[in-house]
């Protein structure tokens, strides 16, 4: 009879913690989850704010480069190359000198969910403006 009282001591033993590996992988599968949509996330807004800064620089040498040549409204070259692009042009200054600057937004997505809205700017125009600016300096 001691023999038996003894086996079915070790029979029940660590009852209390059977199941607990599940929990631990399930909890652990969250946490992995959260990380990848986090990681998702924001290569969502980078890919944007990389998709309006593209915009943005050819926008701006494309109108830089229609001041230069005297050919049509610079702003409205800006535009088109924007749209192209897939952003659309929110802002865009020509100087005197034909230098250009360019502000376009488009909108940061993932998984064909909309984020937020990016925006970047550029600016262009004749090289010798720019050294002109940094003999001055």
């Amino acid at each position: 009879m001691k023999r038996r009282w003894t086996q079915l001591q070790h029979s029940h033993h660590g009852d209390g913690e059977r199941g607990s590996a599940t929990v631990l992988v399930l909890a652990l599968a969250a946490v992995a989850g959260v990380l990848l949509l986090t990681l998702g996330l924001l290569a969502g807004a980078q890919a944007g704010r990389a998709g309006a800064q593209t915009a943005a620089d050819l926008a701006a040498l494309a109108a830089a480069d229609a001041a230069a040549a005297g050919n049509g409204a610079p702003c409205a070259v800006a535009a088109t190359v924007s749209s192209r692009n897939d952003a659309q042009l929110a802002a865009c200054e020509v100087d005197s000198r034909g230098v250009v600057v360019v502000r376009t937004a488009t909108t940061a997505r993932f998984a064909g969910r909309n984020l937020a809205t990016a925006s970047a700017t550029a600016r262009a125009g004749p090289p010798w403006v720019r050294a002109v600016e940094l003999a001055a300096r």
